[in-house]
């Protein structure tokens, strides 16, 4: 038998993650013998951009696309913030007793991503990522807190039937509440697939609704239904109290259904001590390694963009092009399989060139064909911007030597492994230690009430000196987040968290996390007063170099914004110390054109799916082996989850490798 090429455009989650199974997944069905790679073999990685993958492949930005961590002075030992992507929900393949079976369908978690950090032995960085239970809001020029808010101090709105005396995400559980009879903590995977599909509004609604019972959901949009049932109000404050302006977009109101039931209890939050950037590093040097074990040749290609793609005699033909003109083909190759291992934006260029290379008769135009271009836009592009910033203290915490009038509550524990070990030195009692174990990432808001949950078991109360110690060694701060209707949206708090921590503290926050039409603002104060822009929007790969520094006047606009989310309404930007550092990534730009993806209504997305992962099942009598992965044709949309689970879907189903987990209850995309 001939040698094989196998092509991956796109060097990010997916592509990774689709390399690492190619070299490591084992095979479960012999049909597909002949797919395997093996000794001889060319496995072919492209990319756009030039991540930071190792020493001996260096780059100009962190690796992992859409992740991209950023170090204070780009000391990987330093304080971090992240830019992208940040977190994972953690599975807990180890629950305790009273817990959902790990392998059932209600167990919680991101299980490719959990799997796949244990499977790279990146389990000693994994570190709890805990939110706030007592959010710090500035919402139209008044700062309170979420646990302030009641029927005698309701939020600043006037929402119709007393809502805003409620939660803003009280507005979302009204408008579900519409939808089904069955409690959404019963749920499952599988379940949420059938909801996308044949899901309806099962309530009775007055005449004056828009909406009636019966209606599909997912001919839906969701803004349309929260407007409908909220009023101008109520959605504004469920719109500004949120924090994400993409979860209240015209998506597909049954998805969005479970976006806005994300954050439930159970759901454990984590990320990697050495920054996520981290597990693509990992990923990397194992496809390095693989490929050299196994004998086969392993060829990665930088700063090189897929062109255009063709199908011919059971070959992808593609042409490439150079980073610093990519808009120009200077060669073409081919392929026994290739991997579109990108977002819809970088799918819509190659597309576009592919468009006038004028196919001969035995060549086939797969992302052309009218269905696949019309479930290519079944996913809304929802921009996204995020700067970071490093200050020489903590100014926005309660316990700050000077604290600001609102400071953000950040302060947590946590009972991690890395306590109990240092507690166990220190010669804590045995009984406590005990208890400890089953209370490991319970995340707690307070010292008295962590204290309180272990005496709780052991029935022995603990010392001055032990609380002492016990404050100490499982202090973890959350995240926050704070939430304010400016341009900032979000701000989230990663404080100290280098890795060596016997250097000069330096404390991180992600100083402005929006998304949608709140990055235009940003924008235009890139540029100075003085400044003419001199590079396309269109053709600007900013996501591609890096995190880029902050200006002047946007760093007084940050400032300015931040007083007022800390220090109260109209207080001087001057109330912040000037930053250390700061820099923004602005997602909203080629090749990404958007931070995360979300589903459009008027599609059934399970038949998108499974679907466009190999578009040419969408053309009659045409097989060709072109395949589309990542997060934008996913059930985990905006999550690093959704660009491993469509990789994982691939591999099973069209290259016969066992899955990486079992998927009976986790079925990777949604099933027929």
């Amino acid at each position: 038998m001939s040698q094989k090429t196998y092509s991956i455009f796109g060097a990010g989650a997916a592509g990774l993650y689709t390399a690492w199974r190619l070299l490591d997944g084992k095979l479960e069905k012999k049909a597909f013998a002949a797919k395997q790679l093996k000794k001889g073999d060319t496995l072919e990685l492209y990319d756009w951009g030039r991540y930071d993958f190792s020493k001996s492949h260096p780059g100009s930005r962190a690796a992992g696309a859409r992740i991209c961590t950023w170090h204070y002075r780009n000391d990987k030992n330093d304080s971090y913030v992240e830019l992208g992507g940040m977190r994972y929900s953690f599975w807990d393949q180890q629950p305790p007793k009273d817990a959902p079976n790990p392998n059932g369908g209600l167990a919680p978690g991101h299980r490719v991503v959990t799997k796949t950090i244990e499977l790279l032995g990146l389990d000693k960085y994994s570190v709890p990522f805990n939110v706030t239970g007592n959010q710090l809001y500035y919402l139209r020029s008044r700062n309170f807190y979420l646990n302030d808010i009641t029927s005698n101090r309701p939020a600043p709105y006037a929402v119709n039937n007393f809502g805003a005396s409620t939660t803003p995400d009280q507005g979302f559980t009204t408008v579900q509440n519409l939808a089904t009879t069955i409690p959404w903590d019963k749920f499952t995977r599988r379940d949420w697939c059938r909801f996308y599909q044949d899901g309806r509004i099962t309530a009775e609604l007055p005449a004056s609704s828009v909406f009636q019972k019966g209606d599909l959901l997912k001919d839906t949009g969701y803004w349309n239904l929260l407007y409908d049932q909220l009023g101008s109000e109520g959605f504004e404050y469920a719109a500004d109290g949120n924090g994400y302006s993409s979860n209240v977009i015209n998506t597909h109101a049954g998805v969005s259904f479970n976006i806005n039931n994300e954050f439930t209890p159970g759901s454990q939050y984590r990320t990697l001590s050495i920054g996520y950037s981290g597990m693509f590093n990992a990923l990397f040097d194992e496809i390095v390694r693989l490929a050299k074990a196994k004998g086969i040749h392993f060829r990665y290609h930088p700063d090189t963009r897929l062109h255009s793609i063709l199908w011919k005699n059971d070959k992808a033909v593609f042409t490439y092009a150079d980073r610093d003109n990519p808009n120009i083909a200077v060669g073409t190759r081919e392929a026994d399989a290739a991997w579109l291992a990108m977002p819809r934006a970088a799918i819509d260029l190659v597309a576009q060139a592919t468009r006038f290379r004028k196919p001969a008769h035995s060549e086939v135009d797969v992302l052309n064909h009218e269905k696949v271009n019309l479930y290519l836009e079944s996913t809304i592009m929802q921009p996204s911007y995020k700067v970071g910033m490093f200050f020489d203290s903590p100014w926005w915490a309660p316990d700050a030597d000077n604290p600001a009038p609102y400071p953000a509550q950040v302060i947590g524990y946590t009972i991690t492994p890395d306590a109990i070990a240092t507690l166990k030195k220190q010669k804590f009692p045995a009984s406590a230690l005990k208890a400890m174990t089953t209370l490991i990432d319970v995340p707690y808001t307070s010292l008295q009430d962590m204290v309180g949950a272990i005496e709780g078991i052991t029935e022995q109360a603990l010392g001055i000196k032990q609380i002492k110690q016990l404050q100490v060694a499982a202090r973890n701060d959350t995240i926050g987040p704070s939430v304010t209707n400016s341009p900032i949206r979000m701000v989230v708090y990663f404080g100290n968290n280098a890795r060596e921590q016997k250097k000069t503290p330096i404390y991180g926050i992600l100083a402005s996390y929006d998304d949608e039409d709140n990055t235009a603002f940003w924008q235009e104060l890139e540029l100075g007063p003085d400044q003419q822009r001199r590079i396309p929007i269109s053709q600007d790969t900013q996501p591609l170099e890096g995190p880029r520094r902050v200006p002047s006047r946007m760093v007084k606009m940050l400032r300015k914004m931040l007083a007022e989310l800390h220090f109260g309404p109209n207080s001087d930007f001057s109330c912040v110390p000037e930053p250390l550092e700061a820099a923004y990534m602005d997602w909203s730009l080629p090749p990404f054109n958007a931070g995360y993806h979300e589903w459009a209504p008027h599609f059934d997305i399970g038949d998108v799916q499974r679907m466009i992962r190999k578009p040419s099942q969408l053309i009659p009598d045409t097989d060709a082996d072109i395949f589309i992965v990542g997060e934008a044709y996913s059930n985990d949309q905006a999550w690093v989850e959704g660009a491993y689970c469509t990789s994982e879907s691939v591999l099973n189903t069209f290259f016969g490798i066992k899955p990486i987990i079992d998927d009976a209850q986790y079925p990777f995309i949604c099933p027929e």
